[in-house]
C-alpha cells in the first residue's frame, strides 16, 4: 500500500530546461527522468507533466508524441514575440508558468512530492503554499540559471550536473 508520503508529481518546464541542458552542453532523456525519480519502489508516480513553447501546432509533433506515449501529460503554448526597446531585439517566450502553477494546485490533493524542473524565480510563492500544505519539494535546475529565491524556499535542490549520468540522453547504437 502506498502511504500520502510516497506519491509523487513532476512538473517539467521544458523550455527553462532547454536552455539549462543547452548551457550544460547535454540534454537529458525524459523515460530516463522518469525512472531516475521513480527508483524507489513504494514511490508511486501520480502525474508528470511537460510544458513547451512551440512555433506552431506542429512543432516538436513527434516529441510531444513522444512524451505522451511515456505517460507525460503535454501542455503547450504558441510562442509569442516580443520587443526589447534597450536592445532592439526581437525575442520569443511561451509564459507557461500560470499553466504550471494551476496544474500543481489542481492536483495538489494527489501527492505529498514535488519534482520541478525549473530555474525560474517566479514559482517562489506558489512552492512556499505547497510547501505550508505539507508537500516536499525538489527542485531541478543548474548553477546559473537556479533562481536564489527558488533554491531558498524549496525543501531540496539538485543540480543537473550532479544527476548527469543517471538521466543523460545517450545515443542508442
Amino acid at each position: 500500500m502506498f502511504s500520502a508520503a510516497n506519491r509523487l508529481s513532476i512538473f517539467v518546464d521544458g523550455n527553462n530546461m532547454f536552455y539549462a541542458q543547452q548551457k550544460n552542453g547535454w540534454f537529458f532523456d525524459p523515460r530516463r527522468v522518469l525512472e531516475y525519480f521513480t527508483k524507489e519502489p513504494e514511490l508511486m508516480l501520480i502525474n508528470a507533466f511537460w510544458y513547451t513553447g512551440l512555433k506552431d501546432a506542429q512543432d516538436q509533433r513527434g516529441f510531444r508524441d513522444a512524451l505522451i506515449s511515456l505517460g507525460y501529460t503535454v501542455r503547450t503554448k504558441i510562442l509569442k514575440e516580443y520587443y526589447d526597446d534597450t536592445s532592439g531585439r526581437y525575442s520569443q517566450k511561451a509564459n507557461l508558468d500560470i499553466e504550471i502553477v494551476v496544474d500543481m494546485f489542481n492536483t495538489v490533493d494527489q501527492y505529498n512530492r514535488v519534482v520541478l524542473f525549473s530555474g525560474d524565480g517566479d514559482f517562489e510563492r506558489a512552492i512556499e503554499l505547497l510547501r505550508s500544505k505539507n508537500t516536499h519539494i525538489t527542485v531541478i535546475s543548474t548553477e546559473g540559471m537556479i533562481a536564489r529565491e527558488l533554491r531558498n524556499v524549496t525543501d531540496r535542490y539538485i543540480d543537473l550536473n550532479d544527476i548527469r549520468e543517471r538521466i543523460e540522453k545517450v545515443d542508442s547504437l
